[in-house]
């Protein structure tokens, strides 16, 4: 309650409501939410996301500010920050993003800022302004397998999502690329472990694997109830592949232990894989 209570004071947004994730009671009560920027409103429809659709909301230049404040608040040592997707914007947010690296910066100096963006169309131009506010971790997720992704995804690419990580890596060799995707959609274990590959060839060092969870009646159906088992083969063949952290379990989502995995991967480098 008094996180919502600041949330609220502050006009501010977290995925955690807005994508109806199950961890919200356990993140919560440790004193941890991961933000969402750029309004409450996303520009795509993707079939799976409980995130409103519509009209963007105007940027507020003031908002970086507020979310600093709010992480000082908290005391975070590992702040999240993610946005809606923005095509409205001609760099889908990412001046904005790098904004409120530099503000939590300015305000908390030993916090670590890690981001979850969006695909920028592709934006080379967009992904380099993110990455030359140094991150500590850049996160974009893949969702899905490629298979699915018109149905899932709708307005993204696979392989551009792929080509973003790879050049958020390139640009950055020191900062962790990182990426997540849901299972029970209607993929095939063998399309799962080939999405791992993938990631991995394109310099992704951290994955998160969870259940998709239907939020409404109108989004897609849940295919399939992915076992404790299967989601630990999961993990086991990430860990295999290279990667430096891996989270595979029902209720895992992108920010979910985000903290343990930078760690890891700070331990580990960038020369690892």
């Amino acid at each position: 309650m008094e996180l919502k209570r600041l949330v609220r004071g502050l006009r501010l947004h977290t995925v955690c409501e807005s994508a109806a994730c199950p961890n919200i009671g356990e993140c919560w009560n440790h004193r941890t939410a991961t933000f969402m920027i750029l309004g409450n409103f996303c520009t795509r429809r993707c079939g799976f996301c409980a995130v409103q659709k519509g009209a963007p909301l105007a940027v507020d230049p003031d908002e970086p500010r507020r979310v600093a404040e709010a992480c000082q608040h908290l005391g975070l040592r590992h702040a999240v920050i993610t946005s809606v997707n923005r095509d409205d914007l001609k760099d889908g947010g990412a001046g904005h993003f790098a904004a409120v690296i530099r503000a939590i910066r300015e305000k908390i100096p030993g916090c670590r800022v890690e981001v979850l963006v969006p695909d920028f169309q592709g934006s080379r131009e967009a992904m380099r302004t993110v990455m030359d506010a140094a991150p500590d971790v850049l996160n974009h997720n893949i969702e899905t397998v490629p298979r699915l992704y018109r149905e899932v995804r709708f307005g993204a690419r696979y392989e551009r999502s792929l080509e973003m990580l790879a050049y958020a890596a390139e640009l950055r060799p020191d900062i962790p690329t990182k990426s997540g995707l849901m299972v029970g959609l209607g993929e095939s274990d063998e399309e799962v472990i080939e999405v791992l590959r993938d990631l991995r060839r394109h310099g992704v060092r951290i994955v998160t694997i969870g259940q998709y969870l239907r939020p409404t009646l109108r989004h897609l159906p849940v295919l399939r109830y992915v076992t404790p088992e299967q989601f630990a083969e999961y993990k086991s063949a990430a860990l295999e592949m290279g990667f430096d952290h891996a989270e595979s379990g029902p209720f895992v989502r992108s920010s979910y232990h985000a903290a343990e995995a930078v760690a890891d991967a700070s331990e580990t480098g960038p020369e690892a894989g």
